[in-house]
């Protein structure tokens, strides 16, 4: 759909229901929304070219830890119904969607604290009703929760981490070696009681100008918290992090945006 056809809001409103810009079924609902530029880059800062460098591919991954690459042409022209993206199996469901180049690597983080790195040419690309190929092979109990893309070249970066309790930091992707496709990853959080489980990450740059410059968190009651990225300490990965947003009784973290 056209962004501009998304009417804009104030920050007490509700906003209108998916059902009235989209043709779905009562049984779906939106997991990922994703900008698709047809003439400008799709980057800005780190590892940004000056123009729309390559091939991109439209990347897509489940909670059960499957990952697909399909040509982003495919998904150019969409009627208004919608087309099949991926076929997925019983039980799972599509985490996020992620435009990437060739180079790139793929950044996924599980509930449970561990992440894996790995390139993007460690998926083969595929057709729109495939269903896709192990991405991380997860522990008992454990989905995905996170994925994002370092861009080829990139230099610098950082992963950020929020957990459910409010938690977060930065660690140096240095810190996180490339794998192969499929491995169980490592530690990006000490997930404890007092964090709860991972909610989020996202690969950001503290460099001024750069990428994103602030972080707004959004609790499930609706409480929201805008601080600057600088603000987030760079830990290890082994750490549990600072308190990020302070929550309410009974409230928890719902997501967070880069802006």
């Amino acid at each position: 759909m056209k962004f501009y056809e998304i009417p804009e809001g104030k920050r007490s409103t509700k906003g209108k229901a998916i059902v009235n810009f989209l043709s779905i079924g009562a049984e779906e609902k939106v997991t990922s929304v994703l900008p698709m530029r047809k003439k400008q880059p799709r980057r800005q800062g780190v590892g940004a070219p000056t123009e729309a460098s390559g091939k991109e591919y439209l990347v897509m991954v489940t909670k059960t830890g499957v990952i697909k690459k399909c040509d982003a042409t495919a998904f150019h022209d969409v009627r208004r119904s919608g087309l099949i993206a991926q076929k997925l199996q019983k039980n799972d469901q599509l985490i996020a969607a992620l435009l990437v180049e060739k180079g790139d690597e793929i950044f996924l983080s599980t509930a449970k604290g561990q992440s894996i790195r790995f390139k993007e040419s460690d998926v083969r690309a595929m057709g729109r009703a495939a269903g896709g190929v192990r991405g991380m092979r997860l522990g008992a109990g454990d989905t995905i929760v996170g994925a994002d893309v370092i861009p080829k070249g990139s230099k610098g970066l950082e992963v950020l981490v929020v957990s459910r309790n409010g938690y977060g930091k930065a660690t140096k992707t240095d810190e996180y070696k490339t794998q192969n496709r499929g491995g169980s990853g490592i530690k990006t959080i000490n997930v404890t009681a007092k964090t709860g489980p991972l909610i989020a990450s996202r690969i950001i740059s503290k460099e001024e100008g750069v990428m994103a410059d602030e972080i707004v968190v959004i609790s499930k009651k609706g409480q929201v918290i805008r601080t600057g990225i600088a603000e987030i300490p760079s830990l290890s990965r082994s750490t549990q992090g600072v308190r990020v947003m302070k929550l309410r009784d009974g409230d928890a973290i719902a997501s967070f945006v880069c802006l």
